[in-house]
């Protein structure tokens, strides 16, 4: 089954809270929807769920228009930032729950609900209630019940923002592997870069409910249509500069003057905003080509494996990841640098105008 989103918009009350999205989900695809809160992701959702309907545009099925069609006459599945499960059934129960409803044959149940409880690895917890489960194995009986009906769309609404880290990790990398091989359209709301690379699929850019971009995931982070889809799709925001292209180079905002070659080499003269990633920049010189910029410390944030060092100079502020646990003072002067081959150009705070060639898989650090 293919889904078709044609020209949604949402408005209450007189505020717009999704404006002209258009959207084609294949038949098993697994699709992220990346933006930050408020960005209009569960509004999405819930008209693809038939929970809400759209001021304008249509919802397409097969080439149906269930627009006006209820949540009940469709085959979808949504799971929740909080999971919820009935307290007084047991896991076993809970997640039969769909298929009884459904008048589904008792055997057919059985054999059901024990292939999808092994496939989220809680066939041992059929017979425990709710609260007698961890977190995350709550949230696996949630996603189960949801699954066992073979759905045709199955949304998955920050499913795992609730968890913690250890947790999160493990059933990111399982998410994808367990709807394998389905024709269910699978999409995931999430506020986190890293988390659309890892679950992979298609990414879509949402912000102030617009979609701003849609396509691969890898080839969105590489290749971020704009100033706005870069600062989304990158943790922490990526660092921009403005710039002007005059002859053969390009003079930073900062004063450093940059060579045009490889990707830069075709760049148009006149202003332009430059951006670097945070991963992109370091304390340390790493080739001859890197240019020295330099900063006051600001800040510096040691995360245990990394540390993000906050500089500021001359109006423009910088933020450089660091592997290890680094602690430079505040108002240090320091030099950083950043390869020329890892610069992104864009119109002056507007759409993408050169990207580096990149090779290998993305990744935020």
């Amino acid at each position: 089954m293919t889904l078709v989103l044609e020209n949604l918009t949402k408005s209450v009350d007189g505020e717009e809270y999704l404006t002209d999205i258009s959207m084609t989900l294949e038949p098993g695809s697994f699709n992220v929807l990346l933006g930050r809160t408020l960005a209009g992701k569960t509004t999405l959702m819930r008209l693809m769920a038939g929970l809400d309907q759209p001021t304008s545009g249509r919802v397409l099925m097969n080439g149906i228009d269930v627009t006006g069609l209820p949540v009940q006459k469709r085959n979808v599945a949504m799971v929740y930032q909080q999971f919820i499960n009935y307290p007084s059934l047991t896991v076993y129960n809970n997640i039969a729950s769909p298929l009884k409803l459904a008048r589904i044959p008792k055997d057919d149940i059985d054999r059901r609900v024990r292939e999808t409880a092994e496939l989220m690895h809680i066939e041992h917890l059929l017979d425990r209630l709710p609260q007698e489960l961890s977190g995350g194995q709550q949230q696996r009986c949630a996603m189960a019940r949801a699954m066992v009906k073979d759905c045709s769309i199955l949304l998955l609404d920050e499913p795992l923002v609730n968890l913690d880290y250890k947790l999160r990790e493990e059933l990111r990398e399982e998410i994808p592997n367990m709807l394998k091989g389905r024709e269910t359209i699978v999409v995931y709301a999430s506020t986190e870069p890293a988390e659309a690379l890892l679950l992979g699929g298609k990414t879509a850019v949402l912000h102030e409910g617009r979609l701003l971009q849609f396509g691969p995931a890898t080839s969105v982070f590489h290749n971020p249509g704009s100033v706005q889809v870069g600062n989304i799709f990158s943790d922490p925001p990526i660092n921009f500069v403005d710039a002007e292209v005059d002859g053969n180079h390009i003079r930073l905002g900062t004063g450093q003057m940059i060579e045009k070659t490889g990707h830069l080499t075709d760049l148009p003269q006149g202003s332009c905003t430059v951006g670097v990633r945070a991963n992109h920049l370091g304390m340390s010189q790493s080739s001859d080509n890197d240019i020295a910029m330099q900063g006051q410390v600001e800040l510096a944030e040691i995360t245990g494996s990394e540390t993000f060092v906050h500089v500021h100079y001359n109006d423009v502020s910088w933020v450089i990841q660091e592997e290890g646990v680094h602690d430079p003072r505040l108002g240090d002067n320091v030099t950083f640098y950043v390869d020329p081959a890892r610069l992104f150009v864009f119109e002056r705070r507007g759409n993408l105008i050169a990207a580096p060639t990149v090779g290998g898989n993305a990744r935020l650090s």
